[in-house]
């Protein structure tokens, strides 16, 4: 009887120190996901916009202001990466900058714009994921 009274104690001992070990973990820096998630956000309604062939020229503005924007931030949402990655996040805002200068009215442009973005995204992807 003492023997399985000191088990159940450990076990429930065991399953407290999991959940506290599993928040600790879920509480770890989420500015990195936060980043990614708002670029996929972004860069997904342009997409869906292409497919859909209901690109308007303000929509797709605010899109990608938003995706240049959030592009600035993230080297700060990564610490301590390689100089590659820091290469290729440059890339990808200069190429944001060059698809918002271009200002796509059409779907057709907004294409274009998107081709060179979504290979820096995929290449960064493919590298460093």
């Amino acid at each position: 009887m003492r023997a399985v009274l000191l088990i159940v104690l450990g076990l429930a001992i065991g399953i407290v120190g999991t959940v506290f070990a599993m928040n600790a973990l879920n509480q770890r820096n989420p500015f990195p996901r936060a980043v990614m998630d708002v670029m996929a956000h972004h860069s997904g309604a342009l997409r869906n916009a292409v497919k859909g062939q209901r690109c308007e020229a303000a929509a797709n503005s605010e899109h990608l202001q938003r995706l240049l924007s959030t592009s600035s931030d993230i080297v700060p949402a990564f610490p301590g990466v390689d100089q590659g990655f820091i290469d290729e996040a440059n890339q990808l805002h200069t190429r944001l900058q060059a698809a918002v200068h271009a200002a796509p009215a059409d779907c057709a442009a907004l294409a274009a714009a998107l081709k060179p973005v979504g290979e820096t995204c995929q290449s960064c992807h493919q590298k460093y994921r």
